[in-house]
């Protein structure tokens, strides 16, 4: 981790090469934003960053967008960066099962009609909405799905800056889950709690003394469907959608003789 203090008095080379990697393939940026220090926050950082390449002419934003890799959902490339790696294989296109050959064709067809591949967020996104934001963005004119494709790459750097600078104004890039049971007015020990996400299970635990547990935190919450299901006599599912990945999300369920309430 690098500080923002660091970063600002650091000379422009060694400006370059601590934030290599968070534009991919790109250090054309970080130069360029050096010009702008000292910054006052770590958002300001990235702003500076992300100034540069919206500035940029058309032509240069097409070549900076088509150094980004495609999405496999058959296997990551080995010319991936560590982060591409990474943030390929935690979104688990494998899950997409039968619509993983309709995902293949789609993403072929976009980068044919757009001149780039197909970018989106990867960590904020289940399976599921990668597809569908493929579906609804592959007929975008390309003035539209360049705007599109920088909007992701604003998300996408801004979790990987936050990762490497630490100082004043970080942007908020996670999000959090967590559940309270209480049963005939007293908080539940040791009731388990599974959370599923796009159909698969991710993780479960049991509440500690004070009736809660904490499922998720410390990541986004990936846009798509997920289910609680708690295990308070019989399984309690509670199934929502989440579409804002930064936000805390908190599920208490009361268990009473008038039957079980819950509340979010």
């Amino acid at each position: 981790m690098t500080s923002l203090a660091a970063l600002n008095a650091a000379s422009p080379d060694d400006f370059v090469a601590a934030l290599d990697g968070v534009f991919e393939h790109a250090p054309w940026v970080p130069r360029a934003a050096a010009a702008a220090r000292p910054f006052a926050t770590v958002e300001a950082l990235h702003t500076a960053l992300m100034d540069v390449v919206r500035s940029a002419d058309a032509p240069t934003q097409r070549g900076f967008l088509g150094g980004h890799p495609a999405l496999s959902a058959a296997a990551l490339a080995t010319s991936l960066t560590a982060d591409s790696a990474a943030e390929q294989s935690a979104l688990g296109l494998a899950g997409l099962g039968d619509a993983a050959a309709r995902f293949a064709t789609l993403s072929a067809a976009y980068e044919a009609r757009q001149g780039f591949p197909f970018i989106i967020c990867a960590r904020r996104h289940t399976p599921s909405s990668v597809l569908a934001q493929l579906e609804r963005r592959l007929e975008q004119n390309e003035a539209a799905e360049r705007a599109a494709a920088l909007a992701e790459v604003f998300l996408i750097t801004r979790l990987r800056l936050v990762a490497r600078v630490d100082g004043p104004g970080v942007p908020e890039t996670t999000g959090r889950i967590a559940v309270a049971v209480e049963s005939k007015g007293a908080p539940a020990e040791g009731v388990r709690v599974e959370l599923w996400r796009d159909g698969a299970k991710l993780c479960e635990a049991a509440t500690g003394p004070d009736g809660s547990v904490v499922l998720l935190q410390g990541e986004p919450l990936r846009i798509g469907p997920h289910e609680l299901r708690i295990h308070a006599g019989a399984a309690i599912p509670v199934r929502w959608r989440v579409t804002e990945p930064e936000t805390n999300v908190q599920v208490a369920l009361a268990v009473g003789p008038e039957g079980v309430r819950v509340s979010m």
